[in-house]
């Protein structure tokens, strides 16, 4: 019998050094993250720099630092503790990091890093320190350039709001999609229509602000949801008043650069008078506790003992794991670039490339791609393939740059778009539809996805099936298949007609071609 040698050591502090160790633990635990995954932290950073909708990035962690400073004194008090509960979490920041890499899931990359702080602070620092600080932590999130999927909800919102109001106001209005005419002229509700970079800049400014002037949750809650609601009703107004302003000076102001001026300033002056309103209902913050004498139990200190080591160590590891993890995962390539040949004519159907439409899906850095026209008859369809492997960030399958047509591609525009269920290779499925002007011709168009010989139309299930099939070692294969054929008007059924028999006789034939370039 012998008694094990115990690493237990109670190092008191006065509250000056407890908070500069607890601040410089903070600063290692927001550092390592970022730096070890610095490529995620780049294109974090490089999208606030070339998208005006997340330029306020630059602004979060320098707040965040002020956040954690103003608590200094508070951080003093509190004993640092490890949680190695917290320790799970980490695992599970690590391994969503892989999954966005692996499915080049950009937002869910950068969730993952962020989140990594804020856990790693929890495990090393413990469950109390992590309360105290809970809302700059939380703050920290405002960081992820998140929230381009609710576009297309405010591009519709707009549009509808700004179409019925002309109405209300008397003015005749032709629509179609989010493009529509008044005796003046024609007006397009696009990107830079719907207001997302309002609605972000409302909410973080709100949501601080909330912080920063009430006490109560309650209170809190209510002025971001007022910060959430504002921007967007506060965006209808100014889309609609824009076009009035076109309409009533002959086209003459708001119909260029200086739309987006008034628009700023409409919603600088919106904002400004809800923080006035807000400041009406403020609470004074409590005082920070006045640190007690040195060397009082639990104050100013920290226990370093193997525990608090072990956790440490353990944090660091799961920080850093998941890189090397993901190199193993996409360090064998597929060897050299696919080759897409022609899909063959078949049961009826000729290939005609002299006449393939000057219209082609816009979709960035596919590996392979092509495109054909094909007729039978009097039918003609036009056929698009893009095949990629081997994906990465601007050259993969599922992206927002990815669509039929652009928003700001000033001779093709999509005026209408929807679902229809199919029969394709014997199962159905439901493809997405478009109708899509362009100079002197309308198209109707499906599209779909070939994930590794699995046919889908949602964005959700090609990631899934791309990051399953990387995770099991089948690699990256994918395409998007477009086909469409011309149309006379939105009632027109023979472009559907056409596409149909097109689906039913080529489908095989396409799908041989797509086996054939993944190797099969």
């Amino acid at each position: 019998m012998h008694a094990d040698l115990q690493i237990h050591t109670h190092v008191p502090a006065s509250p000056r050094t407890a908070g500069a160790t607890a601040l410089l633990a903070i600063l290692a635990c927001v550092l390592f993250p970022l730096a070890w995954y610095w490529e995620t932290t780049f294109s974090i950073v490089s999208i606030w720099e070339r998208s005006e909708t997340f330029a306020h990035g630059f602004a979060v962690i320098p707040i965040f630092a002020y956040l954690v400073w103003r608590r200094c004194e508070d951080l003093a008090l509190t004993p640092i503790a490890p949680c190695p509960a917290a320790l799970a979490g980490l695992a599970i920041a690590g391994l969503a990091w892989v999954i966005g890499e692996l499915g080049s899931i950009l937002g869910l990359s950068h969730f993952a890093l962020v989140s990594m702080i804020p856990l790693a602070i929890w495990a090393v620092l413990g469950t109390t320190l992590v309360r105290k600080l809970a809302f700059p932590l939380a703050f920290l999130f405002f960081a992820v350039p998140f929230g381009e999927f609710l576009v297309p909800t405010l591009i519709d919102w707009t549009a509808d709001f700004t179409i019925a109001a002309l109405q209300a106001s008397g003015i005749p209005v032709y629509r179609e999609g989010q493009h529509f005419q008044i005796p003046t002229g024609s007006w397009s509700v696009v990107e830079a229509c719907s207001g997302i970079r309002y609605l972000i800049a409302s909410l973080m400014a709100g949501t601080l602000y909330a912080y920063l002037t009430y006490r109560s949750p309650r209170r809190r809650l209510i002025f971001m949801g007022f910060a959430i609601l504002v921007p967007i009703v506060a965006n209808w107004l100014r889309a609609y008043m824009i076009v009035m302003l076109g309409h009533l000076s002959g086209n003459r102001i708001a119909v260029g650069v200086d739309h987006i001026i008034y628009g700023w300033i409409f919603f600088g002056v919106v904002i400004g008078v809800l923080f006035f309103i807000g400041s009406r209902w403020r609470e004074d913050e409590s005082p920070v506790p006045v640190a007690r004498s040195v060397g009082s139990p639990g104050v100013g200190s920290i226990t370093v003992d193997a525990r608090w080591i072990g956790t440490v160590l353990a944090a660091l590891v799961l920080i850093a794991v998941w890189k090397p993890v993901h190199g193993a995962l996409t360090s064998a390539g597929s060897g050299g670039a696919p080759q897409l040949a022609q899909v063959n004519e078949a049961n009826g159907w000729r290939d005609t490339a002299q006449k393939t439409a000057r219209w082609r899906p816009h979709f960035v850095g596919p590996t392979a791609e092509r495109s054909q026209g094909f007729e039978k008859g009097s039918l003609w369809v036009g056929l698009y393939l893009g095949y990629y492997r081997d994906q990465v960030q601007g050259a993969e399958l599922v992206g927002s740059q990815n669509q039929l047509v652009v928003s700001n591609d000033s001779r093709w525009k999509k005026v209408a778009a929807g679902e229809q269920e199919i029969q394709l290779g014997g199962s159905p499925i439901r493809v997405r539809t478009a109708e899509i002007v362009g100079p002197g011709v309308r198209l109707r168009a499906w599209q779909w996805y070939w994930i590794n010989g699995r046919l889908t139309s949602s964005d959700y299930a090609a990631k899934a099936y791309t990051v399953l099939d990387r995770l099991l070692g089948r690699g990256d294969h994918a395409a998007v298949v477009v086909v469409y054929a011309p149309m006379r008007d939105p009632r027109d059924t023979a472009a559907t007609d056409a596409l149909s028999a097109f689906v039913a006789d080529m489908a095989p034939g396409i799908a041989q071609r797509l086996d054939e370039a993944r190797g099969r």
